[in-house]
């Protein structure tokens, strides 16, 4: 009687397909994200269309599964996972071209992602689907419900794993096109076991044949050819794909295929992007910029601006960055040295904001995920919160990437009428002549204020600041309008359907040390309709990828 029992929880080889199909779906629905994060963002969009993609497959697998369950055998599995794996070879050698294509196709916004998703994982998906009703026309267990009761936990189990494994092992530990070659061999080595004892030629010569074809397809590599300059470091960190890439004398640091940081190597103190300069207008709206002790970043990246306010103030200066990975490869790459100057905090730059005791002179938030300020540093509770934390005469700015009127501008405004609530007064200025969308900055200040142009225009002429900011004084823009958008609160938040209009449009953003010009649209559209360009930024990553997990610019 014991020996039934025992038997019985001995794993059988559908229990075992069964568990790997869990296993190997929700992997790669985990590596989904970020296969199509660096293309068009890890919005709610984005990640709706690989939920809904992912569901409608295996839904789809399974009632074709159930109907040919009469002629399931443990053979026709290993086929079905061949054949997946054989899928899974093509997404890693063709995945960059396949989103080419697929971003290419003229689709709102929102629906953008939905193509590349659907021809990526569609298929492989469907064909894991067919393992359940399978598995379980093969059990032993007795009756209909006893069956289906233990193929619906195996297979949850296997995607329990599966989700946790990528998660937190994998994502972190390996490159996408190894966990991918990972995955592809599970279901080879799966499917193999599945014809033994009894092992026939064709299975056998399939299996190796998917197996050298996951080798190669990882070795030789996606087919997209990377126009951006040669990649001197790259790595998948805990919350997204990190690059250091140079071009000729120019070092960019790109997030999720975003370009968030640029250093000039021949001159590593120069703002190679127009709008970091614009960083320090707050030293202007401070009362006394000599008696300014404390000034934070929320977002590090590059660390254009923290590196830029130690080197020219006498200041204590606060990073949070919430990717380690990012610190580091400022460290190693962009010049960063920590001192009992500038110190980086690894932690999100609301939590920090919530946790220290510290008051601050200046507060700049430049955090991004890809190119969207991480919802829950938009809203008001959190600007609410940066009052708090400044001192009498403090000066809080917000680096935001959207039109300043028209269409594109929703974000812009709505972060303005959110900031405007939480400060007595609110500035906000261009940084492109043009009207597409561009780094906008939103400066507010704790005391009740009212500076002009010209106010303004004098204490650049008379503080000696070692940079001058006449011109970025010129770009203030009028308040916009805001009544058609919302205060973005903690309820009610729609940041990506804001942002959802700049899908498509030009992206301007000016470089210091050249004619200014109106850039060629080649080089500045951004979206899925322009898939070869990722927008610019400078930007640190403060929280936990619209336009587009959590990491920032500059």
């Amino acid at each position: 009687m014991s020996t039934r029992q025992l038997s019985d929880y001995r794993p059988t080889k559908p229990d075992v397909a069964v568990f790997v199909s869990g296993v190997t779906s929700m992997g790669l629905e985990i590596l989904a994200g970020r296969i199509i994060a660096p293309q068009f963002g890890s919005s709610i969009y984005t990640w709706g269309s690989i939920i809904t993609v992912f569901l409608a497959a295996l839904s789809l697998g399974y009632w074709q599964g159930g109907k040919q369950a009469g002629t399931a055998s443990n053979r026709r599995m290993s086929w079905i996972m061949l054949g997946t794996a054989g899928y899974v070879a093509i997404v890693i050698y063709a995945s960059d071209q396949l989103l080419l294509s697929a971003s290419a196709m003229p689709l709102p916004a929102r629906y953008a992602s939905l193509p590349a998703v659907l021809i990526l994982f569609g298929p492989p998906t469907y064909l894991l689907g067919f393992i359940s009703p399978y598995s379980a026309e093969l059990s032993r267990k007795e009756g209909i419900g006893e069956a289906s009761g233990h193929v619906y936990a195996l297979g949850t189990i296997g995607s329990i794993v599966g989700a946790g494994a990528t998660t937190f092992v994998l994502i972190p530990a390996l490159g996408i096109d190894a966990i991918g070659l990972l995955f592809g061999f599970i279901l080879v080595g799966t499917a193999f076991a599945l014809t033994l004892p009894s092992l026939t030629p064709k299975p056998a010569a399939a299996s190796i044949g998917i197996a050298l074809l996951l080798v190669v397809a990882a070795g030789v590599g996606p087919v997209a050819f990377d126009h951006r300059g040669d990649v001197v470091y790259q790595t998948q960190t805990a919350y997204q794909e990190l690059e250091v890439v140079d071009s000729g004398d120019e070092r960019t640091l790109y997030l999720d295929g975003a370009r968030h940081s640029a250093m000039d190597l021949e001159d590593p103190d120069r703002h190679v992007f127009e709008y970091t300069r614009y960083f320090h207008i707050p030293m202007l709206m401070v009362d006394d910029p000599e008696a300014v002790d404390n000034v934070l970043f929320i977002g590090g990246g590059g660390y254009t601006g923290p590196k830029d306010f130690e080197r020219k103030y006498d200041v204590n200066v606060d990073v949070a960055e919430l990717d380690p990975e990012v610190s580091q490869a400022a460290k190693d790459y962009f010049r960063l040295e920590e001192s009992e100057n500038l110190t980086v905090h690894t932690e999100d730059g609301r939590r920090f904001l919530r946790n220290t005791d510290r008051t601050y002179d200046v507060i700049v938030l430049d955090a991004y995920q890809k190119d969207q300020v991480p919802i829950h540093l938009t809203q008001l509770g959190f600007m609410e919160l940066a009052e708090e934390r400044l001192t009498d005469d403090g000066v809080f700015m917000a680096n935001v990437i959207s039109a300043p009127s028209g269409a594109g501008s929703e974000f812009y405004r709505a972060q303005y009428k959110t900031i405007d609530r939480a400060f007595p007064s609110t500035y906000s200025y261009r940084t492109s002549e043009w009207d597409s969308v561009q780094n906008i900055e939103i400066v507010a200040t704790k005391a009740d204020t009212d500076f002009t142009e010209a106010e303004l225009a004098e204490r650049n002429e008379n503080r000696d600041l070692g940079i001058d900011l006449s011109s970025e004084v010129n770009a203030t823009l009028s308040e916009p309008e805001t009544d058609d958008v919302p205060v973005l609160t903690e309820d009610h938040a729609p940041v990506d359907s804001l942002q959802s209009s700049t899908i498509g449009q030009e992206y301007v953003i000016e470089q210091t040390g050249e004619e200014e010009t109106k850039p060629e649209p080649a080089s500045i559209a951004v979206g899925p309709e322009f898939p070869d360009i990722a927008r610019p930024a400078d930007h640190g990553s403060a929280s936990s990828d619209p336009i587009a997990p959590v990491p920032g610019l500059a």
